[in-house]
């Protein structure tokens, strides 16, 4: 799996926000599978930077739940995260036998850089 996750465009994450996201996904979720993916250098940023991350999180927690409520799950475990250095998260969040039956994981978009404003060409993001 880590050769799918590596092709979306990331490394491996070690960075100091990435460990924090890293024990706190597994203080609160349990889980079974975890993967923290850096790709900040994807949007702009530097190797390491831990602004935007992906998580696949394999958890016994998330059965029962639909994806929104999952996420939310991943949510409040990293809400100082979010606040302050995590500027994007992407998550995968599956429970066990949904891991077991499709390890793999969805490729992201590539980055386009700029806003959504900028990208339409309407000015809304120009000063």
């Amino acid at each position: 799996m880590r050769g799918a996750l590596l092709a979306a465009g990331g490394a491996m994450a070690d960075g100091p926000v990435a460990r924090t996201v890293r024990s706190k996904l597994a203080a609160a979720l349990e889980p079974t599978h975890l993967q923290v993916l850096d790709e900040s250098p994807r949007h702009g940023g530097a190797a390491g930077a831990g602004t935007h991350l992906a998580v696949v999180v394999v958890s016994g927690r998330f059965e029962g739940l639909p994806p929104l409520q999952r996420h939310r799950l991943v949510h409040a475990a990293l809400s100082a995260e979010l606040a302050g250095p995590l500027h994007a998260l992407a998550i995968v969040a599956r429970t066990p036998q949904q891991w077991e039956s499709d390890p793999n994981v969805p490729p992201r978009p590539p980055c386009m850089g700029g806003s959504k404003h900028e990208q339409r060409g309407d000015g809304a993001g120009e000063p």
